[in-house]
């Protein structure tokens, strides 16, 4: 009726929400979500039945069978929706050249200008070819302005100081090396172009280069501000749903409690996409035949792999001539100043969209702080390229696995590979970056490479042609770049071929397709001579790279980076920490073990100290040499704002507690958290002295002191000493590290029969033993087959453990949960290498919670007896009384147990 009096026709449709009415208590579930309550309190925000689904035909025409020319009027619509997204036309922004000249003049222009720079003693004949054939198949493809782009980028960065590398694929490309954008000389390299810029590829190039990560905000907006916000826009990646955030939001949504939700949650491995097993759920005392509970693990189960927002990607950008809104959705990123296109990433690349990325790396952030503490303490002026290069002194400290905060080689498989591998030259360390992948792992590459490495096998080639391909890496193919080349020379692919190998190595877990050229490869190589084992191995090795095989051109650029950081851990130990400290959080050690592995470099640390730190980490004489001095940076809680009002007002010193609170301004509770820190060690104050301090001060300084120092004399109050393990427990709480007692010293004489971690050195292979330290990392590699590694920390060093699947079943809780662990099982040697093989693990945590509970009420009682004792002695110069501090509410204290799971605060505790 309402159709005819509009005058409107009508159109059939369903308002489909869900493909079945199966899915209705998931489509319940998920509008829960979106609108933040439970299934109990959403009402009729909830679906009234199942009837929002596809339905078939048959079921629309019943529905619709009064109203035929409604159901007819669909197929008329469909027929007009003709929109292909292959009419968009994306066309690359004209880049403005100089003198009239054309993109690929200009190109070509600053390349040769360039190059003389890179080679001051002339280009290299091989090298003057490559850059000859760039540029032809640049210009041939139209690719000039986009070099010219990145070349503009990577110019700006520079004219800041801003450290930049570019990586990836880039680094094939000699024009780009001689444009600044990569790092990787052509000349010490033998890269294949192909990978990066083909003629037969449908898909254009791809350059990524990293920036400072506390910087690369500049070029970003410097983006914005060349381009406008209309016509550059950073691309989206679709975030979707993994197990644990899965359980979290059903379990919201169905109205679980927190205690339950968490427990659940707890119960999952990291970025899992694998449902909550039952026997899991009843170990955290839960019955999973509750129903409530039950539907929770099948719609999780259910919900996991679903699309749970829109992100911004890592840095993917793109440009356009025109408004980007005439070929792609953008929308205002969360951030201020940012503009994000709605399309996923990889719909881009289809579309053939050009994409640069802008992204950031730590490491470059770390460099250039430790360069600019080189300038400044050392009167060394230093950059990527002016590193004194293959220092032997370098090597050996690699070799010994001395590699904490090394960029690339200081997990846990790098460390063990380190010792076995012996790096002696840069092109090792290309090797040492993408061998310890998942994609040589189970391609079965590592092994035959280090024996061939040994010279415990001999190394041989089946032709003079896979010599040339292989013989840098000893016969083993180890890069995805060797592949491609073992397909082409060995195979005969053409070069286009060979990049439809590549593209399948790289999404063999998603799609697998690679097994499509399965007969080609080993039919090709058999028909070159090739022996048939032979061809299979060669493909069962390529397969191996569709899980994270690395290609040859990103270990390059990486290997520099790894070579820089450890030259710099290597001759200056003290710069290097104080730069991985102000450039967290980065890496994989947490400012403890950061400290710790300074100290045991021989540089003396100093505390936080309000005469003497600055925000950052700084270094200062010392009677041992330059000593790394702690920044208040380090001190949860504090603003930098307030760390840059106490050291303006510093002057030649603060006195007092008074003094600061008047010349800097900072409120109490600022103190209090720099009292907490004990950052008042250079006026004599411990950590509960300066607390009663600064609980004698208002939230301002009273009128009639304004102006000066002096409120009158505080009364000598005597407090009892806090116990070194209270002081820990504070220290842990407040900075995350101590300088004091490491707590497995504290709690040893407790602990029977462990073997200190320094000791296992001493141990024989194969010998029972039992360690005990706090849980600094747990790593789960997907090429482990399962396998969990933990690193525990005591007083005297480090412990691996290696914990087999078995194992991890009988002790999942005490593995997952356990800050303080103890591990009993057989040691295993392989040189300096050593790990335990747990056979049973131990949750000690509890007697970390226990560390400081002695002190609670002593303390308690003795504030409150002191605060007594003085309150008639409180008096001002006028002979006032100045209030109690008890007259005050009290400031909330938490429980030792509460203040000792700080310890490790990025732990998930339950």
């Amino acid at each position: 009726a309402i159709a005819t009096r509009a005058d409107v026709p009508m159109v059939a449709t369903n308002d489909v929400h869900m493909h079945s009415a199966a899915r209705r208590p998931l489509l319940d579930v998920l509008t829960c979500i979106r609108e933040k309550c439970t299934v109990d309190t959403a009402g009729i925000r909830i679906a009234r039945n199942g009837e929002r689904r596809l339905k078939t035909p048959a079921e629309m025409a019943r529905l619709f069978e009064r109203y035929p020319d409604a159901l007819a009027r669909t197929v008329e619509i469909a027929e007009r929706c003709r929109f292909s997204l292959d009419e968009l036309t994306y066309e690359y922004p004209d880049e403005i050249t100089s003198d009239g000249r054309t993109p690929q003049e200009e190109l070509e222009r600053l390349t040769e200008i360039e190059a003389k720079q890179r080679f001051p003693g002339g280009v290299p004949e091989k090298v003057a070819r490559q850059i000859d054939h760039e540029l032809a198949l640049i210009g041939e493809l139209g690719y000039a302005p986009y070099f010219l782009t990145v070349h503009d980028l990577v110019r700006f960065a520079r004219s800041r100081d801003i450290l930049c590398q570019g990586r990836g694929s880039a680094a094939n490309s000699a024009v780009c090396f001689c444009l600044g954008i990569t790092s990787v000389d052509p000349s010490q390299t033998d890269l294949l172009f192909e990978r990066f810029v083909s003629s037969e590829r449908n898909e254009p190039p791809d350059i990524d280069v990293d920036f400072e990560h506390e910087r690369r905000e500049e070029v970003i907006q410097y983006i914005y501000d060349k381009y406008g916000r209309e016509r550059a826009g950073m691309t989206a990646v679709v975030t979707t749903y993994r197990a644990r955030s899965a359980v979290r939001e059903v379990g919201k949504a169905l109205g679980l409690s927190q205690d339950t939700v968490g427990a659940l949650a707890g119960q999952v491995w990291g970025w899992s996409s694998e449902g909550i097993d039952e026997g899991r759920v009843r170990e955290v005392g839960l019955d999973p035949e509750d129903r409530r509970l039950r539907l929770a693990l099948h719609l999780t189960g259910e919900l996991i792999g679903f699309p749970r927002h829109l992100s911004q990607h890592v840095g993917g950008f793109v440009i356009s001539r025109g408004p980007l809104s005439e070929t792609v959705p953008i929308e205002n990123a969360a951030m201020e100043g940012r503009t994000v296109i709605e399309w996923n990433k990889d719909d881009l690349d289809a579309l053939g969209m050009l994409k640069i990325d802008v992204l950031s790396l730590g490491m470059l952030t770390c460099v250039r702080k430790a360069f600019d503490l080189l300038k400044r303490h050392y009167a060394l002026d230093l950059d990527l390229a002016t590193v004194p290069a293959d220092d032997p002194a370098v090597y050996d400290m690699l070799c010994e696995a001395d590699s904490i905060g090394v960029f690339q080689v200081e997990s846990r498989a790098q460390m063990a590979f380190l010792p076995r591998m012996k790096p002696r030259s840069f092109y090792d360390l290309v090797i040492e970056v993408a061998i310890v992948r998942p994609g040589p792992i189970q391609g079965d590459m590592v092994h035959p490479y280090l024996r061939r490495r040994n010279g415990e096998e001999d190394v041989a080639f089946p032709s003079e042609a896979l010599r040339d391909v292989l013989g840098k890496t000893l016969g083993v193919p180890l890069f995805q770049e060797q592949a491609m080349k073992i397909a082409i020379v060995g195979a005969g692919f053409s070069p286009a071929e060979a990049d439809a190998l590549r593209r399948a190595m790289a999404t063999f877990r998603h799609t697998g397709t690679i097994h499509t050229f399965r007969d080609k490869f080993i039919a090709g190589m058999i028909a070159n001579g090739y022996e048939e084992d032979f061809a299979e191995r060669c493909f069962h090795q390529i397969e191996g790279f569709g899980d994270y095989g690395f290609p040859e051109s990103h270990a390059a650029s990486f290997a520099l980076l790894v070579y820089v950081s450890a030259w710099l851990k290597c001759h200056y130990p003290a710069v290097f920490a104080a730069a991985l400290l102000n450039s967290q959080p980065m890496g994989f050690y947490a400012p403890a073990q950061i400290v710790r592995d300074a100290r045991e470099h021989g540089i003396t640390v100093l505390p936080a100290d309000v005469n003497h730190s600055d925000w950052d980490n700084t270094l200062e004489p010392h009677e041992t040499g330059l000593a790394l001095r702690l920044g208040f940076r380090q001190i949860k809680g504090l603003r930098e704002e307030d760390a840059e009002w106490l050291v303006a007002a510093r002057g030649n010193g603060y006195r007092d507690v008074a003094s600061i609170w008047l010349r800097a301004g900072l409120a109490p509770s600022v103190l209090k958290r720099l009292a907490r820190a004990d950052a008042f060690g250079s006026i004599d104050l411990k950590r509960r002295d300066a607390l009663w301090s600064v609980g004698g001060l208002g939230e301002k300084p009273l009128p009639l002191f304004e102006g000066g120092e002096e409120q009158g004399e505080e009364p000598t109050v005597i407090l009892p000493e806090m116990t070194i393990g209270a002081e820990v427990v504070e220290d842990y709480a407040m900075l995350r590290l101590t300088l004091k007692r490491h707590p497995l010293d504290l709690l040893r004489p407790r602990l029977d029969g462990l073997t200190r971690a320094e000791d296992l050195l001493t141990v024989e292979d194969g010998a029972r033993v039992s360690v005990a330290g706090l849980v600094l990392c747990r790593q789960r590699p997907g090429s482990a087959k399962g396998v969990i590694f933990v690193t525990l920390e005591d007083e005297t060093g480090t412990a691996n453990i290696i914990v087999w699947p078995k194992s991890y079943e009988r002790f999942r809780r005490q593995v997952l949960s356990a800050r303080l662990m103890k591990v009993t099982g057989k040691l295993q040697r392989e040189g300096i290498v050593l790990h335990v093989i747990a056979d049973k693990v131990e949750n000690l945590s509890h007697m970390l919670d226990d560390l400081a509970v002695e002190e609670e009420d002593t303390f308690d009682n003795a504030l409150a007896r002191a605060d007594e004792v003085t309150k008639p002695n409180l008096r001002g110069p006028d002979g006032n009384l100045v209030p109690s501090r008890l007259s005050a509410p009290p400031t909330p204290r938490r429980h030792p147990r509460e203040q000792a799971k700080v310890l490790f605060p990025s732990r998930d505790f339950h």
